[in-house]
């Protein structure tokens, strides 16, 4: 599995923005041909995005490309699929199973047209409407070729415009939607669902506590806005030594308990059994897909 803990969102017009990519250690980057790049700058976005993901090491370059009703999306397809060095798209405003479905069959026809094999580019879908998370399951599982769901909460954003909500990082006002997306994508067995931006790029420590619990309700990454914010979400997303030590110990006890005909001992004073145990196995799993 391939793990994203962090994303950077870069507009794919901006060079001097673009100039810094390969100086920091964010673990991919998302080229943005949409919000951020107004419709006169479309064709420069796709043209500086394609130079600069020629350069970029790692197969870690995603592009964002432009909503269904944009009227720019065939281009931004017609142009990166299958371009060495994409990792795979993001695609915005999945709002039905419709959209998906829709997608999914133009992204079919243009691999067929290039000769690529049907279903070989990676789709990270984001959920940015109420009608989106209400959704979500069935967006999420509506094709193979989808590899993660982004929770898209950012302060003030499309999702606030949708709900007519307030945004706050850990009061109630979000909460719900932001778990719905996240269950949503257990179910349909993503392996990295992805938190959505921190918004205000001036607040690290707002960023970091957003992110904890980020973590804690079961995100694995996230996108982000900063290059400020790469590090912190990679150290918050990556298990401590104390996670890893525990989750080892888990493990052999676990196993012992087995060999001895049993289905259950304790570590640390708490119940483990099997369930312990795939919990325990997820952290060791994570820890080498980071490492990978």
């Amino acid at each position: 599995m391939r793990i994203w803990r962090s994303l950077l969102f870069v507009p794919a017009n901006q060079r001097r923005m673009l100039d810094k990519i390969s100086s920091l250690p964010a673990d991919g980057f998302i080229f943005d041909l949409e919000d951020t790049i107004p419709a006169a700058e479309k064709a420069n976005a796709r043209a500086m995005a394609a130079e600069y993901i020629a350069q970029t090491p790692g197969n870690r370059s995603w592009v964002r490309v432009n909503a269904m009703p944009s009227g720019f999306l065939h281009e931004d397809l017609a142009e990166f699929t299958g371009m060495p060095g994409v990792a795979g798209l993001v695609v915005p405003k999945q709002d039905t199973p419709g959209d998906v479905a829709a997608l999914d069959r133009m992204l079919t026809s243009v691999e067929v047209r290039k000769g690529l094999a049907p279903g070989s580019t990676a789709v990270i879908v984001m959920i940015e409407s109420a009608s989106g998370v209400l959704n979500s399951q069935q967006i999420i599982a509506g094709a193979k070729r989808i590899e993660s769901a982004m929770y898209a909460g950012g302060e003030d954003g499309d999702m606030n415009v949708s709900l007519g909500a307030t945004w706050t990082s850990e009061g109630p006002e979000m909460m719900f939607v932001r778990q719905y997306t996240m269950v949503a994508a257990r179910a349909a067995d993503i392996a990295c669902p992805l938190d959505g931006v921190y918004s205000n790029i001036r607040d690290l420590d707002g960023f970091k506590r957003d992110t904890v619990l980020s973590k804690r309700l079961g995100y694995r990454g996230r996108a982000v806005i900063h290059p400020s914010q790469v590090e912190a979400a990679n150290e918050i997303y990556t298990p401590s030594a104390a996670e890893i030590d525990y989750s080892a110990r888990v493990i052999k006890a676990y196993d012992e308990a087995v060999a001895r005909g049993t289905g259950s001992t304790t570590v640390d004073g708490k119940l483990v059994d099997i369930a312990m145990a795939k919990t325990a196995q997820r952290v060791l799993d994570l820890v080498k897909s980071i490492a990978r």
